[in-house]
């Protein structure tokens, strides 16, 4: 079978290779680079409006903007396209400053606290109407970016889309690996740009390599916003983030729910209180799937704060900080403060200072905390007030149609929001063990404890509690603080980093915020205990531990094994408890127990194996490689490791191709000692004109009796290679190039 190339084949070859290139032009490429810095910002918009609802008409936002570039990008001039974008980002602004009640065009402070917050650091998830903020914000940088780069302004397209980035960068809601494919795309559109405008050859292709490849490097190794929400202040000493009280407490805006966790045992304030209590320092409103961001910006403490809208009681506190402490505990609901003037008060109502305490800093508190019955309860019914139905219901839209499932399946019998809530705390209870040595998952934190999970501590009770009463329209939030820690003396209890907890509140209309716990007390208390005791053994610094005796907090059962800090004068709270079930105290805190509950057993012993790396992770090393590899070629290494190998390593074949290779070694030395030889000028010539030694010319004789005489043999071969392998040890070395 015979195969004919001729004039038509080749022109096909020909046009085939020109498709090819037209689709790899610099021009394509250029744009696709662009669309990719676009693509990782809208991303990061994608990600925040899903947090908060459906993102169908932030997609259609998006789509027109890039229709709408595309088009005008060919009869419109930049003077006026750069009119457009402003007009869209102000009014944008304008709209969503509208919503909130404040003009933008006033500068008032809650736009400059906003605007300040978010470029320090702080989660644009915090901001009020979050969705109306994405829809107004998203058409002007996607316009701008993309229309500049359709009129070749390729410079200009990535100081748009870049500043975009960046912001977002700046506030911790772009990820590593859309930042890395942002700086990609933004390098990429300025390397394509210059190729396609002034052309260039394969060094210039190896030089945007190298610069892609460095990008995604110092990406990932350099921190832009250090003590943003990516990478939080220790403010703990040596606790880290890796305690449960860190992972709690740093967290001022924004809380994401982490793995294995720590318990501190160092002591962090005392409190002298008339009543015990759970030590609340703040609340979050907003879920977002892998953790909570509180709403709203703080304000100065306005000298008195509502009380609850209910039956409540007054209960007198006085702080006295052992260490460090960038939080302000207090019984909810605080209504004053005195004794310092360090206190700011969040959108939710809750303390924070607005310095750090340190070791000897005091304050008081005065709280109202709410004191329903279980009557009262019942009848609160579902009448909430305006807004906030909506506040503390939102639910990411990724959520899986399980989580509500399993909700509407424990409350079917629930005939009040009050009972489905303690329904929803009694079934995490018993079907959870309590552990602090637990693998973080990757998807949202409620579905994978509900259903994935045989363990957790307190964030994964009160998350996965607080997402299962939302389904049900129920609001409720995620609040963090410390328990009541233990008695030291009459009306003083220490606490310290181990005592720190999260847990729910739910709303019921004229009572207020009500505190439900789900997680298991007996095996906290127990896992406490067994920390203090092995602080006490180790005599770790700073740990003031009592020895147990008769001043040991062991208080009188109380009826409400859910809010057992909120006692009730007008009558108890008691739920129907399941069948065997016994209610105990635990000395240090208020919640009862039941029989622990042990998670199934797992399989051990396996080979572990590491997680496949995802696609992203697979581009970005291949950027890197590719990176390297052209660096290496850039620079000549790979051909000087290549030469200085041929030089010294001489394979064998046969005779007269051994010789070859002896000749071709010999001149290359000669020319890197001497010169190399010239077109026309015969071997000879060459010996006579550098005055080589004897040895050169002993391999020159074998060369030409190889190459002009035909006599080779194996003697003659070896004897060339032998005298080629001692002129190069002597005139280039071992290790010479």
């Amino acid at each position: 079978m015979s195969t004919e190339t001729g004039p038509e084949s080749v022109s096909q070859t020909a046009d085939d290779e020109s498709a090819t290139a037209s689709w790899l032009s610099p021009r394509r490429l250029a744009l696709a680079s662009a669309g990719t810095l676009v693509f990782s910002f809208v991303v990061a918009l994608y990600e925040i409006i899903e947090v908060v609802g459906e993102p169908d008409a932030f997609l259609l936002v998006v789509g027109g903007s890039l229709v709408f570039a595309t088009l005008l990008s060919r009869v419109l001039r930049e003077e006026i396209a750069f009119v457009i974008g402003a007009v869209l980002l102000v009014g944008g602004i304008w709209s969503y400053a509208s919503a909130l009640g404040v003009d933008v065009f006033a500068m008032q402070d809650p736009i400059i606290s906003d605007v300040m917050s978010l470029l320090t650091g702080l989660s644009v998830l915090r901001l009020e109407k979050i969705e109306l903020w994405v829809l107004g914000v998203t058409p002007a940088p996607v316009f701008l970016t993309w229309y500049l780069a359709m009129r070749r302004r390729y410079v200009a397209a990535v100081v748009a889309g870049g500043a975009t980035l960046t912001f977002f960068v700046l506030t911790g809601d772009v990820g590593t690996t859309i930042a890395l494919f942002g700086v990609l795309g933004a390098a990429g559109t300025i390397g394509f740009g210059r190729l396609e405008r002034f052309g260039g050859d394969h060094s210039t292709t190896d030089v945007l390599a190298v610069v892609l490849a460095a990008m995604v490097v110092l990406t990932v190794t350099v921190s832009v916003v250090p003590g943003g929400s990516g990478q939080p202040f220790q403010l703990f000493g040596k606790g880290g983030d890796r305690t449960i009280e860190a992972s709690l407490m740093n967290s001022d805006q924004r809380l994401t729910i982490q793995g294995s966790i720590e318990l501190s045992p160092k002591a962090r304030f005392t409190v002298e209180s008339d009543e015990r209590a759970y030590w609340r320092v703040a609340a979050y409103n907003r879920y977002t799937g892998d953790g909570w961001v509180r709403s709203g910006s703080s304000q100065k403490y306005p000298g008195q704060l509502p009380n609850p809208p209910g039956r409540y009681e007054t209960i007198e506190q006085r702080y006295v900080v052992e260490s460090r402490l960038n939080a302000m505990p207090a019984a909810w609901r605080p209504v004053r403060v005195s004794e310092t003037d360090n206190a700011r008060v969040s959108a939710l109502a809750g303390l924070r200072p607005a310095t750090p305490f340190t070791a000897g800093d005091s304050y008081r508190v005065t709280s109202r905390r709410p004191a329903p019955t279980t009557a009262e309860l019942e009848a609160a019914g579902d009448d909430y007030p305006e807004g906030l139905e909506d506040r503390y219901t939102q639910l990411p839209a990724t959520i899986p149609d399980r989580v509500d499932e399993r909700a509407d399946r424990i409350t079917a019998d629930a005939d009040t929001p009050y009972e489905a809530a303690t329904r929803i705390e009694q079934h995490l209870e018993d079907n959870k063990a309590y552990s602090l040595d637990v693998e973080r998952p990757d998807g949202n934190i409620a579905d994978s404890f509900l259903f994935e999970m045989n363990e957790g501590y307190c964030t994964y009770y009160a998350t996965t509690m607080a997402t299962m009463l939302r389904t049900q329209d129920i609001p409720a939030r995620f609040v963090t603080g410390y328990t009541p820690g233990e008695k030291t003396a009459e009306d003083e209890y220490v606490v310290r980093g181990l005592d720190s907890h999260a847990w729910v509140e739910v709303y019921f209309p004229e009572i207020g915020w009500v505190k439900f716990d789900p997680t298991p007390a007996g095996p906290r208390s127990d896992a406490e205990q067994q920390r203090l005791e092995e602080a006490g053994v180790s005599n770790d610094a700073d740990i003031d531990i009592d020895d147990e005796d008769d001043d040991t907090d062991t208080p009188t059962d109380t009826p409400d094994r859910r809010t057992a800090d909120t006692p009730t004068p007008a009558g108890p709270i008691t739920p129907t408890s399941p069948p065997g079930w016994q209610s105990t105290t635990q000395s240090g805190d208020d919640r009862t127990t039941e029989p622990e509950t042990t998670a199934p057993d797992r399989e051990d012993g396996g080979l572990s194996l590491p997680e496949p790396p995802s696609r992203e992770q697979l581009a970005l090393a291949l950027v890197v490689v590719a990176g390297l590899a052209a660096g290496v070629r850039r620079t000549g290494a790979a051909e000087r490791a290549y030469r200085a190998v041929w030089l010294r390593w001489q394979p064998r074949s046969d005779p007269a191709s051994d010789v070859e290779r002896a000749f071709a070694r010999l001149e290359y030395v000669l020319a890197r000692e001497h010169r190399p030889r010239r077109p026309g000028e015969t071997p000879r010539q060459y010996l006579a004109a550098i005055g080589a030694d004897p040895r050169v010319e002993q391999v020159y004789d074998c060369y030409e009796r190889a190459r002009y005489a035909g006599e080779t043999t194996e003697q003659v071969a070896d004897r060339a290679v032998e005298l080629v392998n001692e002129v190069v040890s002597d005139r280039v070395g071992p290790f010479g190039n």
